[in-house]
């Protein structure tokens, strides 16, 4: 059986407030791993933060870019609605109360396609939700306080929200390799690769809602997966037959990057599996400290007194 080109979520990077807070959020609040310090390569004064399992997995790290100091944004239409994380089918009653224990305003338990969900957001407004469910067999990053059996097991899908779907959802079947699962209401469920978590998208309309005002709180790109640099070359290819834009091929240091607006305007990224985190630090020392690309190796002492504290 062919491998498909794209093998669901890869990440998610949005927009951050405060750096401090950012770090207290995802690693206190939601225990996971800071598995990445690094900073934004196109903005060497900014930091580039990843949080994910014990390695990082592709479908687990959540990535920041922090400005401090600029307006929150407002999540809308022709933007990732929300990042849903995948949660232990018995999980809810913990996370409910550890979102009590921190202060941290939810809606829910609610029920959408037979799966339990909490829905909340970071310090910075960025819609979260947890959602419950027997199908994940990956195993999160467990910390005190946060067992293996509720710790957060990776990404469960991706939002998108439009006044009208409809093109999207015929680029993603048609060029990104999707299926689709399920529908309800305004919503529709479509899956590449397994049919799991983490290889989710849902698409909802959103007839009478404004488009989305950029900022702190808000998704920068969404990242699907693809197995090597052979398949992301094929998938550009394809995207450059379909008359679209898709930028070069961009060197990441733990994968390999191609960047595009999809038809309904939503910034999509298709990243390579490898050859992940573990190239720079080991296993023990992931996200201990600050890694550079070698090309900025030599600004090091410029680019560190630039930074905000963690």
């Amino acid at each position: 059986m062919t491998t498909p080109l794209i093998n669901g979520l890869h990440h998610v990077t949005a927009i951050a407030g405060s750096v401090k807070k950012n770090v207290r959020f995802y690693t206190e609040v939601l225990g996971l791993r800071m598995v990445k310090q690094t900073i934004n390569y196109d903005s060497p004064d900014t930091w580039h933060l990843y949080y994910g399992d014990a390695r990082g997995n592709p479908g687990t790290a959540i990535t920041f870019f922090p400005f401090s100091g600029i307006a929150r944004g407002r999540s809308g239409n022709n933007s990732m609605d929300a990042t849903l994380f995948s949660i232990g089918e018995n999980s809810i009653e913990f996370w409910k109360n550890r979102l009590k224990t921190y202060q941290v305003d939810f809606r829910g338990p609610f029920k959408r396609f037979d799966e339990e969900y909490l829905s909340f957001e970071d310090f910075d407004g960025l819609p979260l939700e947890l959602v419950a469910n027997a199908q994940d067999e990956r195993v999160g990053w467990s910390t005190p306080g946060i067992s293996e059996e509720h710790a957060i097991k990776g990404f469960h899908s991706a939002v998108l929200g439009y006044s009208s779907y409809e093109s999207t959802f015929d680029f993603l079947l048609r060029l990104m390799n999707h299926k689709l699962l399920d529908k309800a209401g305004d919503r529709v469920r479509l899956y590449s690769g397994e049919k799991k978590p983490g290889n989710f998208v849902d698409l909802v309309a959103h007839p009478s809602l404004p488009g989305q005002v950029p900022g702190t709180g808000t998704v920068h790109h969404l990242a699907f997966q693809t197995k090597d640099e052979e398949s992301q070359e094929k998938i550009r290819a394809d995207l450059l037959a379909e008359g679209m834009h898709p930028s070069p091929v961009m060197d990441r240091q733990y994968f390999r990057s191609v960047y595009f607006r999809e038809p309904g305007g939503v910034l999509f990224e298709v990243a390579t599996a490898g050859p992940g985190f573990l190239v720079d630090e080991s296993l023990e020392e992931l996200g201990s400290s600050l890694k550079l690309p070698h090309w900025l190796e030599d600004q090091r002492a410029q680019i560190e007194a630039n930074l905000p504290p963690l």
